[in-house]
């Protein structure tokens, strides 16, 4: 690769970074000179690589602000590659959880309106009475599900199931949405979510969101035991939980708004500079 072209690379990237800083997504996108003024480049410079990323659907121009943000096919490569690293960072922290709780731990993932377990792994000593993986329940009376619509409103959630009433697979089972939409306000309050004996009798589960880039909820941790082992421990297992899907939301690109509106990308940009042409 000539030094040209690690140049051109570099600066691109260094953009895309700048786009992706709190301080962009704030705003609704930046203009090229304060863009420029963040890399500490000149404004042709930036103005060129722009063009060229907005050619290729990176980058996107508000015809009314004329700011620039990320783009849509930006988007699509991110989501297929964070789905990638989501599976394959879940992998090592399930079997962690499941030899801490001594329980069955499962990442899930909301598919049609039922929750689809994709991945699982039962500690050491257990005995696989139930293979959850590729089987999916509903979302409104377990954990996973209310983890994975912990962003929900009530009007989304109704959207979700228009009937009067919520089938109920057990007694415990909320059977309206506003009861199903009030334990999502407290899961969402306390971190993560709880069902006991809402899907079968004797079955309690704990789960937590983990969350994309972006910030949105694409998967859930949860754990599911038997109420005779769990259920002094729900709290002490919730709180292990959204630790573990805090972290794993971290590693796939997950990060809160903080600081000073710029965000770790920008402070590491100068090493991405390389010499100015």
């Amino acid at each position: 690769m000539s030094n040209e072209t690690a140049t051109s690379l570099r600066r691109a990237l260094s953009v895309l970074l700048v786009l992706a800083s709190d301080r962009s997504v704030k705003s609704h996108g930046l203009g090229v000179m304060e863009i420029a003024g963040l890399m500490d480049r000149e404004k042709s410079q930036v103005s060129r690589t722009l063009r060229t990323l907005n050619e290729l659907g990176l980058v996107d121009r508000d015809p009314d602000t004329l700011n620039y943000r990320l783009g849509w096919q930006l988007f699509a490569l991110a989501a297929r590659a964070g789905e990638q690293r989501l599976l394959e960072e879940s992998g090592p922290l399930l079997v962690r959880l499941a030899r801490e709780v001594r329980e069955r731990a499962h990442l899930c993932v909301f598919q049609g309106g039922e929750v689809l377990t994709v991945l699982s792994e039962s500690p050491a000593q257990a005995v696989q009475a139930v293979d959850w993986v590729g089987r999916t329940v509903p979302a409104h009376c377990t954990s996973s599900g209310r983890a994975l619509l912990l962003d929900h409103s009530l009007p989304e959630l109704a959207s979700l199931w228009p009937g009067a009433r919520l089938p109920r697979p057990a007694p415990n089972s909320p059977a309206t949405v506003r009861k199903l939409h009030g334990l999502i306000v407290e899961a969402r309050t306390r971190g993560f979510a709880v069902a006991e004996e809402e899907l079968e009798p004797g079955l309690v589960a704990v789960a937590a969101p983990v969350r994309d880039g972006r910030g949105r909820v694409a998967a859930a941790l949860d754990i599911s035991g038997p109420k005779f082992r769990l259920e002094g421990r729900l709290e002490a297992v919730g709180q292990r939980l959204g630790d573990a899907a805090e972290e794993l939301s971290r590693r796939v690109g997950w990060r809160p708004l903080e600081g000073d509106g710029l965000g770790p990308e920008v402070s590491f940009l100068a090493g991405l500079q390389g010499p100015v042409e």
